[in-house]
C-alpha cells in the first residue's frame, strides 16, 4: 500500500510518495506536508457518480433499491482539494456534505468484466461530493449546477493503492461532530461493480474518477464551518465553507428556489412537510 499526493511547492507542482506526513521534493527537502498546498491528487478526463449506492440513504429517503446504479455527471471544473475553500453563493441556502470514497481509475478500461475491475484500478482516494440543491427544481435530471458549481468536488489528500474498500468506516465531521457514520459494507454495489457496469458504454482513461455514493443524513452546512470526511484506511479530506461575494445573478436563467420536493432531499428524515 502507498499513497501518493500532488503538491504545490514554490510555484512547482509534483505528484509524490508520501510518508509519516512527510515527502521527499525534488530539490532533496524533506517537507512536512502541514506546510504545503495540495492539489488535487489526479486530473481525470471525467467524474461519474453513483445516485444511491448506500442502503440507509435508500432508507432515509424511502426510495426502492433500484435493481442497478444510476449515474450522473459532475464537471472536472469543479475539482477542489484538501483544505480547500468550498464556495456557498450567497442567495444560495441548501449546499449539502455528502461524505465518501472516490475510485481511481489506473489504465484505460472498456466493456470489462466485475472480476477484471480491480486489474483496472490505481487507488482510492477521499471525497465529499457537495450539492447545491437550490438549483435541484432546474437541474434535477442533470444535475448539472447542483453538483457541478466551482468547487464542489474536493478529493484527497491523496490517492492510496492496494486498498481494499470493504469493511471499511466512513465519517463525516462538521465542526467536531460527528453527522455521518457507515460501514462501506453497507454499499449496495461494489467499486468493482461500478467501473464495469460504466465501462460497458463509456472509456475509461487514467486518472478518471468514479464517485461511490454517499450514506444517511447528508445536510446542508453552513458558511464559516469546518468540515471533514474520514475514511479508513484513505485519510482525513478537510475543507472550509465560505460564502460567495456576489449572489447568483438574477437578470437571467433559471434561480434558487425553495420547494417542498427541494427540502425533501435537502434535510432528508429532517424534513417536515410545510403547512
Amino acid at each position: 500500500m502507498a499513497e501518493y499526493r500532488r503538491l504545490l511547492v514554490d510555484g512547482v507542482s509534483r505528484v509524490v510518495e508520501v510518508k509519516d506526513n512527510t515527502c521527499r521534493w525534488i530539490d532533496g527537502r524533506l517537507l512536512s506536508l502541514d506546510d504545503v498546498v495540495h492539489l488535487p491528487p489526479v486530473i481525470p478526463t471525467k467524474i461519474v457518480c453513483v445516485h444511491l449506492s448506500y442502503r440507509s440513504r435508500s432508507q432515509e429517503l424511502n426510495r426502492e433499491i433500484p435493481s442497478a446504479p444510476t449515474y450522473f455527471w459532475k464537471p472536472v471544473s469543479c475539482l477542489n482539494a484538501h483544505r480547500g475553500k468550498v464556495v456557498r453563493p450567497k442567495n444560495c441556502q441548501y449546499l449539502n456534505y455528502e461524505g465518501e470514497f472516490a475510485l481511481v481509475v489506473g489504465r484505460t478500461a472498456r466493456n470489462i468484466k466485475p472480476e477484471n475491475a480491480k486489474d483496472y484500478i490505481f487507488g482510492y482516494t477521499v471525497a465529499n461530493d457537495l450539492g447545491l440543491h437550490d438549483f435541484r427544481d432546474t437541474d434535477d435530471n442533470s444535475m448539472v449546477r447542483v453538483k457541478g458549481s466551482d468547487t464542489l468536488s474536493p478529493i484527497g489528500p491523496g490517492v492510496t493503492t492496494d486498498w481494499d474498500f470493504r469493511n471499511k468506516m466512513i465519517r463525516t465531521i462538521v465542526d467536531g461532530k460527528v453527522v455521518q457514520e457507515a460501514s462501506t459494507n453497507e454499499l449496495i454495489w461494489d467499486p468493482h461493480y461500478m467501473l464495469a457496469d460504466l465501462s460497458r458504454n463509456i472509456t475509461f482513461e487514467p486518472g478518471d474518477l468514479i464517485l461511490t455514493g454517499t450514506p444517511a443524513f447528508s445536510r446542508p452546512i453552513q458558511p464559516g464551518s469546518h468540515i471533514a470526511v474520514e475514511v479508513e484506511g484513505l485519510g482525513r479530506l478537510e475543507n472550509e465553507i465560505v460564502e460567495s461575494q456576489e449572489p447568483i445573478p438574477s437578470q437571467y436563467g433559471a434561480q434558487p428556489t425553495d420547494s417542498d420536493a427541494l427540502l425533501k432531499i435537502a434535510l432528508g428524515s429532517d424534513y417536515q412537510p410545510r403547512r
